[in-house]
């Protein structure tokens, strides 16, 4: 889902309340840019190193997958790590970085999400699939879509074909108050799972494909 340029300033002013005044700064800008896909790819070459020249990621979960990912959520996610709302220290001299301007950030995210997924998603043991679809299709459908393809207008990322080990350690740092920009919603529900239902749910994802567009 690709947002007008209007809708994407209403939206991210809808979302300026919650955020810190340079990560919303930094949010407006960018999403009311058209991004260009040709010069976002270069821009992401000093993040290749990590995130793969693919977007693929890590499949030991070290690193998530950005492939195919709505460029929505990646400038959120980028802005908010920028204001300190998002704890990731190793991300911050990056996007902290002078060439890190709101042009660029709507570049890198139409790049990345124009790209494919590409290369091994890690998985899990698959032992409770069963069980990882239940809890997804009661608890998360509704914000992160049926198919886990996310709801760009929401900001809501998509999880399909996402890194298990990354899933699993991201829903253990929302429980725990790690992560920093998770919703109040997303806390409370996550801190009511048990160790073996967020790794039901993690597993359940990375076996999803990536929804086509």
């Amino acid at each position: 889902m690709t947002l007008h340029p209007v809708n994407r300033f209403l939206v991210a002013t809808l979302f300026a309340a919650t955020l810190g005044a340079a990560a919303a700064a930094d949010l407006r800008s960018a999403l009311t840019l058209t991004g260009d896909p040709a010069r976002g790819k270069a821009a992401f070459e000093s993040c290749a190193g990590c995130h793969r020249p693919n977007g693929a990621g890590r499949s030991d979960g070290a690193i998530p997958r950005l492939s195919g990912q709505h460029r929505e959520v990646i400038v959120k996610q980028v802005s908010d790590i920028r204001a300190g709302l998002r704890l990731n220290p190793p991300m911050k001299p990056f996007v902290d970085a002078p060439e890190m301007t709101p042009q660029a950030l709507a570049d890198i995210a139409s790049w990345l999400q124009s790209l494919p997924v590409a290369g091994r998603v890690g998985q899990g043991p698959g032992t409770a699939l069963a069980r990882g679809r239940e809890l997804y299709a009661r608890d998360c459908a509704a914000c992160h879509g049926a198919q886990g393809e996310g709801m760009a207008a929401a900001f809501h990322p998509m999880l399909a074909a996402q890194h298990y080990s990354y899933l699993l350690r991201e829903l253990g740092l929302i429980r725990d108050g790690g992560r920093g920009n998770s919703t109040v919603a997303m806390v409370e529900l996550v801190k009511g799972y048990a160790p073996a239902d967020l790794e039901a749910v993690a597993d359940y994802l990375s076996r999803l494909p990536a929804p086509r567009r």
